[in-house]
């Protein structure tokens, strides 16, 4: 296309509210939240790597409630732990889920404090 048709499509499309990184930044947070599980840290970490803005990340976390939040961490913590049941080893057992978590982006207190839990 020639650019100045680019920039009647682009200007045409911000105008319209088609292109929208706060809008982007929400539906992001809630949907890996909810469909991927994953933990606030993992969540700004990729918004991060797609240039969205401080105020839109900010903006973004707020779309998930703290309730909800520490609801799916401790349904995670304990699932990944049945699914450890045959790990003899307790200190393999505690590196492997604390290890899950760390991935999925879930703060480092709440993993050792979990860890600490249901390793007990």
């Amino acid at each position: 296309m020639i650019p100045d048709a680019i920039d009647h499509i682009i200007h045409h499309l911000l105008h319209h509210d088609f292109l929208n990184e706060t809008r982007f930044a929400q539906a992001f947070a809630r949907g890996k939240f909810k469909t991927k599980k994953w933990g606030k840290h993992r969540i700004v970490r990729e918004l991060k790597f797609r240039d969205i803005s401080a105020y839109n990340i900010k903006k973004a976390m707020e779309e998930i409630s703290e309730a909800e939040y520490y609801k799916t961490f401790h349904e995670l913590a304990e699932k990944r732990m049945k699914q450890l049941e045959r790990e003899t080893n307790l200190q393999k057992k505690r590196k492997k889920l604390a290890d899950y978590l760390l991935y999925r982006g879930w703060e480092s207190n709440l993993v050792y404090e979990k860890v600490r839990e249901l390793t007990a």
